[in-house]
């Protein structure tokens, strides 16, 4: 069952990101009097449809091979291969008899869909389901808690964010997103004076599973609620206890607390405490999920409701910050700095993504992460892709040269090639990550 929920989140995530790119072209070749023969979400390879009608010139459909869609543009070489068209002379509503700034939009109509819809799904999240944000101010009021890894890069607990690459940040998630762990330049107050630090390209291998560099966790580790029958309350903690050492290793935050006791999964600890005002130490067990079993009392940190205006802002900030981390990510491994194996996913891997519940929450927020992936895997100039039309009509608009039907039908074939092949790697990949590794 969980299988199931996993793979029918899949599927439906990405027939809304196919359906929409294709609606992209479709509406741009519209514009301009193309005719579009076909539009199918799915392919229908080998001619098997599960569903098809047809409206005015269109035949609408859904093919029985989940790895994409595609709309079949009337005097355009695509994945169709439709050659006698071709040879047939060229008729004033196909798509080859325009002129080449109007081919480019039809060309880039799919990916902008992408992109708009990538904003849209970010700013509904935020209106939806995140609704408030932390303002860096009140997390300046105590500080970040610096993790080891902060530290040797140069950070201090204690630390204030002031800017980001130049920018000042009304939010803290924008001072500790994941783009930040792949190079960045923050400024920070520390002891009424302002510095930059930089931080490596490479900082994001040392987190994993959403940690990030730096956290609001520069409070006092003062118990305020106990979880009955575990560890924490057998072994005589209270509520109100200040835990402010580990094994004689001071934690002045609950971020340093946090850390320290996350070294000793599942063995005991002595903690040093203070009740009363008179110092203690209990010998408690941590489980092997790095907890004893209570809730620290937090600051009363002010959030901020988003208003419309912010929602449409910070959504669409995120949108092209998510983009940008995989462009980076991408780029890592044409250079060498990650393996392929590593860092690319396939269908599966991605289904596993959603998880085995239903939420509705991660559900559009990994749409709207994959609909701005999907815009910019599209745009790579590779034949067969949109980035690769694109290139060759921009070669056009310069060069005042059209290349030849018989050229871009060869490189179609080798942009298909091209594609098959990493297809049949993410698909291998995972299927060694997920079940032989």
């Amino acid at each position: 069952m969980e299988g199931l929920i996993m793979t029918l989140q899949l599927i439906l995530s990405l027939s809304i990101l196919v359906t929409l790119h294709e609606l992209g072209h479709f509406i741009a070749a519209r514009a301009f009097g193309i005719r579009v023969e076909k539009f199918y979400l799915f392919f229908d390879a080998w001619g098997f449809k599960l569903f098809k009608f047809k409206k005015g010139e269109t035949e609408y459909g859904i093919g029985w091979l989940p790895l994409g869609g595609y709309v079949k543009i009337a005097g355009m070489i695509d994945e169709s291969m439709d050659k006698e068209q071709m040879k047939k002379p060229a008729q004033p509503w196909e798509f080859r008899s325009k002129p080449a700034w109007q081919r480019l939009i039809v060309m880039v109509g799919g990916v902008a869909m992408n992109i708009i819809l990538g904003i849209a799904i970010f700013t509904m999240n935020i209106i939806s389901f995140e609704k408030q944000y932390l303002p860096i101010d009140e997390v300046n009021k105590y500080g970040i808690y610096a993790t080891e890894t902060a530290q040797k890069i140069g950070f201090e607990t204690g630390d204030k964010i002031i800017a980001v690459n130049g920018h000042s940040i009304e939010r803290y998630n924008d001072a500790n997103s994941i783009e930040v762990l792949f190079g960045s330049k923050i400024t920070v107050e520390r002891n009424g004076q302002e510095s930059i630090i930089n931080v490596p390209d490479t900082t994001y291998r040392a987190f994993k599973n959403g940690q990030r560099l730096y956290s609001i966790e520069n409070f006092p580790t003062i118990i305020d609620s106990l979880l009955p029958g575990r560890n924490a309350e057998v072994a005589g903690f209270k509520i109100g206890d200040e835990l402010i050492a580990v094994n004689n290793i001071p934690t002045k935050s609950f971020g340093k607390f946090y850390e320290t006791i996350h070294n000793h999964t599942n063995q005991k600890v002595d903690i040093t405490i203070l009740r009363d005002q008179v110092q203690d130490t209990l010998t408690v067990a941590v489980d092997s999920l790095g907890m004893i079993g209570f809730a620290p009392k937090k600051p009363d940190f002010q959030p901020v409701s988003y208003t419309v205006a912010q929602a449409f802002k910070y959504g669409t900030s995120d949108a092209i910050g998510s983009m940008i981390v995989n462009i980076k990510g991408l780029g890592k491994v044409f250079n060498g700095q990650e393996k392929a194996t590593e860092a690319l996913q396939g269908p599966i891997a991605i289904a596993t993504m959603f998880g085995p519940v239903w939420d509705w929450e991660r559900f559009w927020r990994l749409t709207g992460l994959l609909s701005m992936i999907l815009a910019f895997m599209n745009i790579l100039p590779i034949p067969a892709l949109d980035g690769g039309h694109v290139m060759f009509t921009l070669y056009e608009m310069i060069t005042r040269r059209k290349p030849s039907d018989k050229f871009l039908e060869y490189a179609q074939i080798v942009g298909m090639v091209i594609l098959l092949a990493l297809m049949v790697f993410v698909f291998g990949n995972d299927i060694y990550r997920q079940f032989l590794s």
